[in-house]
């Protein structure tokens, strides 16, 4: 799989994503009801042009500090296990993919006052009309919101930078202490750092004075690992601290050991199954020994570290590569996988060793799979971003009721036009960012996932989701 992004630029955004309406109308001239457009299958005719409807999101921003990151994630804090109520307050560490090797950094983000607001599940005949399409989003780019209001001010982005030679593949926060992340260079390096003084400068400032800054700080990595040859797997066990695993694109898997809280031994015996590069790790949400592999093989590995360095468990997941998995944290005999020819797939490990194991498998992207990640919030829910520059989310439990669309469009007076040709389990389209790359959903926030791209990151609730978490939860 091709993950690099060619000649990045500094691109300008302009979220145009949802519904096709015409050019504009007049007193004289019948507003153009909108129409739900179906990427890949609908064509932009001429007068024509996309517009992203404020009303299918509670939040959206987007933001753009430099060069692209082509990983990032969400780190956990202590502002509160579950929250619900806006603004919102999120930290992310980020790496980037500068043009040069020297240029590159890992970058810590705090990003408060994220505003939005609670959308109706079902929306109301007045907002139906397609009168209103035209309406402030909340994107962060808008500059029509009122920001005498504090509900619609503008996020407050502040940053730190730490040097990173080379391209950040991927990078990865300990689940127990989101302070030790651990990147993947394209030098073949692995290296693992500690950011608590660049957490803690952010926590601690209540303002904006770091935003934009440019101060890259020189910092040395606890430990670093020499593969070799550059890779993208790696997983921090959520079940012992420190634990960590690593994959390379010579098909190698490497375990690392803590030997105290910032020393690592690292096993130079590798994992050996694969008859190509590595692309993804998962560690089981249950079992201390037990990870899962995938590779450009086009296979998938079970393999459980007490039983020698041969997988327990292998089998064809995909016709082609098998860029991605996701192990559910909430169902865990359910994993899903991504492949370059834009499927994916949901598999039921306890079939696996009986023979096919899948139990839903879609064929809606049209580019290559590029992340999948279970909602930590909802077993059956899903999100999946692909090269075809969609975003989607997904839930399996949802089948077609006839009935029930029959009662909705009678409601509404047949006025949303949604398509029926399209999975009943689809719950959600993003659109507007160019060459996406990596999502996570927050796992602290219910519903909030943030994405990066080519052009940048976005934060969003989709309005349709709903949280079986009660509304007034802490």
């Amino acid at each position: 799989m091709v993950r690099s992004i060619k000649n990045p630029k500094k691109a300008k955004r302009k979220i145009k994503k949802g519904s096709k309406k015409g050019e504009g109308s007049s007193s004289s001239v019948p507003p153009v009801v909108a129409r739900v457009w179906k990427p890949g299958l609908d064509k932009i005719e001429e007068g024509e042009e996309l517009q992203c409807d404020p009303s299918a999101y509670n939040c959206l921003h987007a933001f753009h500090v430099g060069w692209p990151c082509l990983s990032f994630d969400v780190l956990r804090d202590s502002l509160g296990l579950v929250r619900t109520e806006f603004p919102h307050t999120l930290y992310v560490v980020a790496g980037t993919q500068a043009k040069e090797s020297s240029w590159n950094s890992i970058e810590i983000y705090k990003l408060s006052n994220v505003s939005g607001e609670r959308r109706e599940l079902v929306p109301s005949k007045s907002a139906t009309d397609g009168s209103d399409m035209d309406s402030d989003s909340s994107d962060s780019d808008d500059e029509d919101n009122d920001e005498d209001e504090p509900g619609h001010r503008k996020p407050i982005l502040q940053l730190r930078k730490v040097a990173h030679e080379g391209c950040v593949n991927r990078i990865r926060s300990m689940p127990q202490n989101p302070h030790i992340c651990a990147s993947w260079g394209d030098t073949a390096y692995v290296q693992v750092w500690d950011f608590s003084s660049h957490l803690n400068f952010l926590a601690e400032s209540e303002t904006d004075v770091s935003r934009g800054a440019s101060s890259v700080f020189n910092q040395a990595p606890l430990t670093l690992f020499k593969h070799k040859d550059e890779g993208y797997a790696i997983d921090w066990s959520p079940l012992v601290p420190g634990r960590l695993l690593s994959g390379d694109c010579k098909n190698g898997i490497y375990l690392w050991e803590p030997s105290s809280s910032a020393t690592w031994n690292v096993d130079n015996n590798p994992y050996v199954g694969h008859a190509a590069s590595v692309e993804d790790l998962q560690w089981s949400p249950i079992e201390q020994q037990v990870f899962a592999s995938c590779s450009a093989d086009c296979n998938i590995a079970i393999w459980d570290a007490r039983a020698g360095k041969s997988p327990r468990i292998f089998f064809k997941a995909h016709n082609a590569d098998v860029n991605v998995i996701s192990w559910n944290r909430l169902a865990s005999c359910m994993m899903a996988s991504g492949s370059d020819d834009g499927t994916f797939s949901i598999r039921d490990l306890r079939m696996a060793k009986d023979g096919d194991s899948v139990v839903a498998h879609f064929e809606y992207h049209k580019g290559a799979i590029t992340s999948i990640e279970w909602s930590p919030h909802e077993a059956s829910t899903l999100s999946v971003t692909s090269s075809d520059n969609q975003l989607t989310i997904w839930d399996l439990s949802l089948e077609r009721d006839k009935e029930e669309e029959a009662e909705f469009k009678a409601w509404t007076q047949d006025k949303v036009n949604a398509p029926e040709d399209l999975p009943p389990q689809l719950l959600f389209v993003h659109q507007g960012q160019k060459n996406l790359k990596e999502l996570h959903w927050h796992p602290q926030i219910p519903g909030m996932i943030l994405s990066t791209a080519e052009d940048g990151f976005n934060i969003l609730i989709p309005s349709n989701i709903e949280s079986s978490l009660p509304a007034d939860c802490p």
